[in-house]
């Protein structure tokens, strides 16, 4: 890899690979330069040269990494893994009113579920997956959720580092008072995020959903403003919320149509261009804390061609009453 007039080093053995730097701070600076050229940037962050020590990663369409630096800007080297996983967007930020009284003094994200916090159940499914990192926003005792899972996640029986899942958080209830729904809650988070990012609300259950890189890639390379994922229709959602056409375009029906609907699992690939105009007037970082759907900007885009979706076929609840929680405590223990 050249950069200029200089050389970099690279060990391309097994999946990831490593550039060794001069030993000068600026060099990262022109990495990332490099990095922005290779594609589509998921996320990254600059050293700054004042640091005497830190760490900053790098998201392109076709790697990421991390660049650390040590004491003075020596020691440096730039690490990358080869497969493509943005980032992470996790809604933890209601209330629970159904599951009342059991949210009173627990947020419903870290109710357990078959022995987890549900939400670890996600947080596990992305460390799994080769995605680095990870923000959840709350609200509702949110700091209970940032106590419990602090910046990193590491999954269960992990021996690879490279698995960690680094967390920030977007805590609405301490800057606003209140969750600021779902399209408020991700435009007050956007700027964490990056061009694309997963999405997943943390009070779903599906512990068979996989966040296949794969999937990442295609929804990248494209052109559709998201990628939902649908379920069959649960007795509390008879009538479903979108269509499907045959060539897989999610369908923002009438009222009145007769054709099938399916619900929206909350799992979904989305682009930041999704919550600015002509779809969404609320400013990146949200700075003014407005509380709007997300349903309304997908039925937009849907109308304008630019939501793809597929059917999810594996376990799946809502748990959104007590009932649904003890009856997924009562089954056999999925393996986490």
């Amino acid at each position: 890899m050249g950069l200029g007039n200089r050389r970099l080093q690279i060990d391309r053995s097994g999946p990831f690979f490593t550039v060794f730097l001069p030993n000068s701070w600026a060099i990262g600076l022109q990495i990332r330069q490099k990095l922005c050229s290779l594609g589509p940037i998921f996320a990254f962050g600059a050293p700054s040269p004042t640091a005497s020590y830190g760490k900053t990663r790098y998201f392109t369409g076709a790697t990421y990494g991390a660049l650390t630096w040590g004491a003075g800007g020596r020691a440096m080297h730039y690490s990358a893994a080869m497969h493509i996983q943005p980032p992470a967007l996790l809604l933890a930020a209601g209330r629970g009113e159904r599951m009342r009284p059991l949210t009173d003094h627990t947020p419903k994200p870290l109710l357990a579920v078959q022995g987890l916090p549900l939400l670890q159940w996600h947080l596990q499914a992305l460390a799994q997956a080769g995605v680095a990192r990870a923000v959840i926003n709350t609200a509702w005792l949110g700091e209970q959720i940032s106590d419990r899972f602090s910046s990193f996640f590491v999954p269960k029986g992990a021996l690879d580092k490279r698995k960690q899942l680094s967390i920030s958080y977007s805590h609405e209830g301490l800057d606003f008072g209140c969750a600021l729904e779902t399209a408020g809650g991700i435009a007050r988070a956007l700027p964490r995020l990056g061009p694309v990012f997963w999405l997943a609300a943390g009070d779903v259950f599906a512990p068979d959903f996989r966040f296949a890189a794969a999937a990442a890639k295609r929804f990248a390379a494209g052109d559709a403003l998201a990628h939902l994922w649908l379920v069959k229709n649960p007795e509390h959602n008879p009538r479903g919320d979108f269509g499907l056409s045959a060539d897989g375009l999610a369908l923002n029906l009438p009222a009145d149509h007769p054709g099938p609907r399916h619900t929206y699992s909350t799992i979904a690939l989305l682009r930041a261009e999704l919550f600015a105009a002509p779809w969404c007037d609320i400013p990146a970082g949200n700075p003014a804390g407005l509380a709007a759907p997300l349903a309304p900007l997908l039925r937009r885009a849907m109308d304008a061609g630019r939501v793809t979706a597929e059917l999810y076929t594996g376990r799946w609840t809502d748990v959104g009453t007590p009932e649904r929680l003890a009856t997924l405590n009562a089954e056999t223990p999925t393996p986490g």
